[in-house]
């Protein structure tokens, strides 16, 4: 392996463990803030989970963000500044992010990296030759496949709403089935969201270590250090135990966002929110969309408290977390463009 090489899997390793680091919150939010379990024990049961789930669903995520999405040039001198170029600015914005306690999607920045990146690639090689119809405009574009791009889009899009509908019906479903019960009922629920916590917990680990599975092999398959997308299983666990060393220490602040800001958040909706999320994000998972944790477990939230009354939601917090979630494609594309420009001639 190229030093280039070793760098560029350093910068996906830190970026594995900032996405556990980043993304713990929307585990354990709910759980802590209904006194399921203590913060500490929680952390730790979904660290655990974490790097099991990747070795269970299989790497079909992987194979989206790491052959679907973009035609890399056949020149691993081009292929790795590019890649790499994407990682620093999803690195960059994740710590952004975290620092202003912003639940933003690890999802998006890395995407919004990698068209950042890829197109700025093609540019400036079409510039070489010059921009002489609207053909060459195109040209550039073409690097990114219509039918991963349209997948992944899709699936970030669609999986909050599925998040919130889902939200929404389950408590309804629980609060009828607990009709009549006395206050006993809260035990349940605040023993049932370690089960729920579990699974959402492995499919957080399904679902988002594998974007880092699909960039590492992706870099090893521009390299030439593997011949086809094939992710070895030394790159499973590397990207499994990244990202639940990250959840292990996990993000304080967004904890603090998730778990208070919207509503007073009881076991039955802390429950309610953890089945309705894990749901979501292993059906995309297993199906090969990549979605975003924060995302689907922010607006299963809303959903939850929705389904009991409009009014219980701060819906402004909200509207504060989707304007982020909408910026952070075209920011880290920006990023992205201009770090690709710089490292292109440091390597």
């Amino acid at each position: 392996m190229t030093v280039t090489l070793l760098i560029f899997i350093g910068f996906a390793v830190l970026f594995d463990f900032l996405n556990g680091f980043h993304d713990s919150s929307n585990i354990v939010s709910t759980m802590i803030s209904s006194r399921a379990l203590s913060p500490r024990k929680a952390l730790m049961i979904t660290a655990i989970a974490e790097f099991i789930g990747p070795f269970i669903f299989g790497v079909a995520v992987a194979k989206t963000i790491g052959a679907d999405i973009l035609a890399l040039p056949g020149n691993p001198a081009e292929a790795l500044p590019l890649i790499l170029a994407a990682l620093v600015s999803a690195v960059i914005w994740n710590l952004l992010t975290w620092y202003l306690g912003i639940p933003s999607s690890s999802s998006h920045a890395l995407i919004g990296g990698m068209l950042g990146a890829g197109i700025s690639d093609a540019a400036l090689r079409q510039s070489v030759v010059g921009f002489s119809s609207m053909q060459d405009v195109k040209s550039v574009f073409a690097v990114v496949k219509p039918a991963g791009m349209t997948k992944t889009i899709t699936a970030l899009l669609i999986s909050p709403l599925l998040g919130f509908v889902t939200g929404f019906f389950v408590l309804k479903l629980w609060r009828l089935l607990a009709r009549g019960s006395g206050p006993g009922i809260n035990n349940f629920f605040k023993k049932g969201q370690v089960v729920t916590a579990i699974g959402l917990a492995l499919s957080h680990g399904t679902n988002d270590a594998q974007k880092t599975m699909g960039i590492i092999t992706m870099g090893l398959l521009a390299s030439g250090v593997i011949t086809e997308f094939r992710v070895p299983f030394w790159v499973i666990t590397l990207s499994a135990s990244a990202i639940s060393l990250g959840t292990a220490l996990g993000g304080w602040r967004l904890i603090k966002t998730l778990g208070g800001k919207f509503y007073k958040i009881r076991p039955i909706d802390g429950f309610s929110t953890q089945i309705s999320a894990a749901s979501v994000i292993l059906g995309a998972a297993l199906l090969g969309g990549p979605v975003s944790t924060t995302q689907v477990v922010a607006s299963g939230i809303m959903g939850v408290g929705s389904a009991e009354r409009l009014s219980k939601v701060r819906w402004g917090v909200g509207k504060n977390i989707v304007l982020t979630w909408v910026i952070t494609i075209p920011s880290t594309a920006v990023v992205a463009a201009l770090l690709f420009i710089v490292i292109r001639r440091l390597v």
